[in-house]
């Protein structure tokens, strides 16, 4: 008989939109994984300074060369009032200078209410720089709300509102994720490196187990071997060498099966270890207080001050009564902006790390609270089970 020929049947080449469709599942498949997650709100955080500053800056700018006309301008009016005293009469004089000053202290009012920074340079502006405007999309998504940068125009309000809208949910992704995968890395650290085998409790529960199941694993196999006894009686008589060479082996398959069993239980240790709250506790507080420290250098804050601050910050609560760059705005010169950004930048990392890590510890303490509810509900159900058989 002949042999039929395979024939491979061309491949049928996919369309130009099966691709774009397939591409596009994979990339939004990528966005919504932990990695792509991150990348995702950082750059989403990244648009959004960019945005903002293209809106503002140039409102920004022009309030800065109001600001500087009126000063000009109010300078040569008091010298033409200075000028035009002849004779010098001292009360007249420090009258008119008087209403002069309350109507310019008024104008500067106005102005710091329309946004002035209090900064000379008419080219830059230190609010609404990259860092600045990073740190201000930061505070939209998280729900802090300093108050300190807020946008003066129409279109920087809506864009606002907007911008929140669809950063809210993602940055509250972000904490679920974050926080989970920074959960069960900590969860890991702290079986591995705090419940180590010296600690009493940890090794009396493994050894428990460990005898547990090597007295189930040895009824197991000494009931299998009874069974087959009277049936290889024979056998094992004429073939004693290949009897005892089977009995090692099964012995080895025993020791073997308890040394996975053992394996398997330092892993179950693990999955299912909770970390005590104390421990989250003292993260967040060593958190803060750590961050106190370098806010205390970077701004000249006190400690205690620095400490509220981080505590408002990462809580979301964000008052605005202090906020990063307080202390850079009051020195004003070019130096110091330079710094500035630099403390704005530092505050956005601080803030998102920090909650992050709060996220994590809230999770532990969830993990930990359950656990300590089901023991109790277990305990309380035991005992009423134990007063119904006494009864009984």
């Amino acid at each position: 008989m002949e042999r039929k020929r395979s024939v491979r049947r061309p491949r049928r080449r996919q369309t130009f939109a099966k691709k774009c469709k397939e591409y596009a599942r994979q990339f939004i498949a990528f966005l919504f994984s932990n990695v792509g997650i991150i990348l995702l709100v950082v750059g989403y955080t990244i648009a959004g300074s960019f945005i903002f500053m293209s809106l503002e800056k140039k409102y920004h700018m022009k309030l800065k060369q109001d600001v500087y006309s009126t000063r000009k301008m109010y300078a040569e009016k008091f010298w033409n009032i200075t000028m035009d005293m002849n004779p010098f009469d001292e009360k007249v004089y420090k009258a008119i200078m008087m209403d002069e000053l309350y109507t310019y202290q008024k104008l500067f009012v106005n102005f710091t209410r329309k946004g002035y920074d209090g900064f000379t340079d008419e080219e830059t502006s230190s609010q609404w720089s990259f860092a600045g405007a990073f740190l201000y999309s930061l505070t939209v998504i998280t729900t802090i709300g300093y108050g300190n940068i807020f946008p003066h125009t129409p279109e920087g309000k809506i864009t606002t509102i907007v911008y929140a809208i669809i950063g809210m949910p993602l940055f509250l992704l972000y904490l679920s994720n974050i926080g989970d995968i920074m959960a069960r890395s900590f969860k890991w650290v702290y079986a591995n490196c705090c419940l180590c085998r010296w600690c009493p409790g940890v090794s009396r529960r493994r050894a428990e187990r460990r005898m547990r199941k090597n007295r189930e694993q040895y009824v197991d196999y000494s009931s299998g071997e009874s069974s087959k006894s009277s049936s290889n009686y024979r056998i094992n008589i004429e073939r004693p060498s290949s009897s005892s060479q089977t009995q090692e082996s099964k012995e080895s398959s025993v020791s073997d099966e308890i040394t996975e069993i053992d394996g398997d239980d330092e892993s179950y240790d693990v999955q299912t270890v909770t970390v005590p709250i104390t421990i989250c506790l003292l993260i967040m507080v060593g958190y803060i207080c750590g961050g106190a420290l370098l806010f205390c250098r970077w701004e000249d804050w006190k400690m205690m001050d620095a400490s509220y601050f981080c505590f408002i910050s990462l809580s979301t609560i964000g008052f605005g009564d202090l906020v990063p760059g307080d202390k850079i705005f009051s020195r004003g010169n070019d130096f110091y902006s330079e710094v500035l950004e630099l403390s704005f930048v530092f505050c956005s990392m601080y803030l998102m790390l920090g909650m992050a890590l709060i996220a994590m510890c809230f999770n532990l303490m969830q993990e930990e609270v359950i656990h300590k509810i089901r023991t109790t509900v277990k305990t309380v159900n035991n005992i009423f089970q134990c007063k119904k058989r006494n009864a009984n």
